[in-house]
């Protein structure tokens, strides 16, 4: 398995900091971005192979250009009121996962299931 480096898109100071802890334990570097561009520039910068992205921080149009354009690095989403049709679109989008953002749980199994963490680093 290579290592896994993340963005973590997300404009809320604490939620940034509890899923950033979580994803440190399947990872090898977790960069926080504020804002899509910011995102934009971190994802190349870290060589990320995954970005989580909070959809009240980066919108659904900004998910998609993302996919086109870092077509190497997978995309989770999470929104505090993630719902079915919006799981829908943002796989739409291109994204292979959206959760609500409490589901920390269900972010993490998306990663495992598309990056095979081992139990062991997980």
């Amino acid at each position: 398995m290579q290592p896994l480096n993340v963005v973590l898109a997300t404009s809320d100071s604490k939620a940034a900091a509890g899923l950033a802890a979580t994803l440190n334990r399947v990872s090898r570097s977790v960069a926080v971005a504020r804002s899509a561009e910011e995102v934009r520039s971190a994802i190349p910068k870290h060589r990320a192979n995954l970005a989580v992205v909070d959809l009240e921080t980066v919108d659904l149009i900004e998910v998609r250009k993302l996919c086109h354009e870092f077509d190497h690095t997978k995309v989770v989403c999470f929104h505090r009121l993630a719902d079915e049709e919006m799981w829908a679109q943002a796989l739409g989008a291109g994204a292979i996962d959206c959760f609500q953002s409490a589901d920390v749980d269900g972010i993490i199994q998306a990663v495992d299931r598309n990056f095979h963490i081992t139990r062991s680093a997980a």
